[in-house]
């Protein structure tokens, strides 16, 4: 009898101490809300408390065990770096979506946006030239990978854009050379620039200082060529008069 209620008393010690400690007890079958976290991560993120909205889509990321909701975390932590000017960290996460979810249907999009941080970059021919070429690898890789993406209408437009950069980047420096007087060095440039960018819209000017170029340096039939060149094909172009006097004057002599 006394051992009973020596156990008793000991169950009655027990429980007081479980409810005097202050503590609530962790109830190991509550369910993280993933949906409900990943919309108030987003709140942030329209907020444009990017930090905040990073930690957030980080947690759902990292305890959405479903997947649903963790590439598209992955997703917003990217698109958040662009909103915030930081290029070279928005390609990171967008290629860590690559390397963890390759298959996703969202992977064009992360391979676009590559592709657009890059071109966002282009500024002037001066400065432009390293951000379009890097945007035209990007937009070639979408196109090549994704033949069916949901940009098809507006790749060709800006993978033209990043050619015209280019080439017009290679016409400046033939330019450069030409008015300095390395008449050798700009031919060099212009030829290139026209065997690389055939449909550059800058052609008339190139033909017509590549003809200049081959005048100084002596050349005559090659300047006549190219000289004739611009006359066929760009005919009401500004420099067509320049070129006829160039053409006629070389003819006399």
């Amino acid at each position: 009898m006394k051992q009973s209620r020596l156990h008793f008393f000991f169950l009655i010690l027990i429980v007081l101490t479980a409810s005097c400690s202050g503590k609530q007890a962790v109830n190991p079958q509550e369910k993280y809300d993933v949906e409900k976290s990943f919309e108030k991560a987003n709140v942030q993120f329209e907020k444009k408390n990017y930090e905040e909205a990073r930690a957030a889509f980080l947690e759902v990321k990292n305890r959405d065990l479903s997947r649903k909701f963790a590439p598209l975390a992955q997703l917003k932590i990217a698109d958040s770096y662009v909103q915030e000017d930081e290029p070279e960290r928005a390609v990171a996460e967008y290629q860590r979506f690559f390397e963890t979810y390759p298959d996703h249907q969202y992977a064009s999009y992360a391979q676009y946006q590559i592709a657009m941080v890059y071109f966002n970059q282009i500024e002037s021919p001066e400065r432009g030239y390293s951000g379009a070429a890097k945007a035209l690898v990007e937009f070639e890789k979408l196109k090549q990978m994704f033949p069916r993406n949901p940009y098809k209408d507006i790749i060709d437009i800006k993978i033209e854009k990043c050619r015209n950069t280019m080439a017009e980047y290679e016409y400046l420096v033939g330019a450069f050379y030409y008015k300095k007087g390395s008449f050798m060095a700009a031919v060099g440039r212009f030829d290139g620039l026209m065997k690389k960018y055939p449909a550059y819209r800058g052609e008339a000017d190139v033909l017509f200082y590549s003809g200049m170029s081959y005048k100084n340096l002596g050349q005559k039939e090659k300047a006549s060529d190219f000289f004739a060149r611009l006359i066929e094909k760009h005919p009401n172009n500004k420099l067509v008069n320049d070129a006829k006097k160039e053409l006629s004057s070389i003819n006399r002599k």
